[in-house]
């Protein structure tokens, strides 16, 4: 079995990850949901990057400094959103991502 074969169940189950964020970015309402989503997904990226660098044609730990930063700017991605989300609620009294439309006006 070659390097690919023993990288198939990691970029498989990250592959799934990714979908099951996918979906719910897409399909949900509610905020919180939409950004845990979205760190799903990025965890997925995460996932596929340690698989890479470990099991790749030329393994090193270049795929592992950038999972490091991907978590680093996914926690900043999460606080942000997170008192974005705040701020929304305290105005409109929803996580209804249709009723934040307070740049349309």
């Amino acid at each position: 079995m070659g390097a690919t074969g023993l990288a198939t169940p990691y970029l498989t189950l990250a592959a799934i990850l990714f979908c099951i964020g996918l979906y719910g970015a897409l399909s949900k309402k509610n905020a919180v949901i939409v950004l845990l989503s979205i760190e799903l997904m990025l965890n997925s990226v995460n996932l596929n990057l340690v698989a890479f660098s470990k099991y790749g044609v030329k393994p090193g730990l270049t795929g592992q400094m950038f999972s490091l930063f991907n978590i680093t700017v996914a926690a900043a991605e999460a606080a942000v959103g997170i008192a974005i989300l705040i701020a929304l609620y305290r105005n409109k009294g929803t996580t209804d991502v249709n009723e934040m439309d307070s740049m349309k006006r």
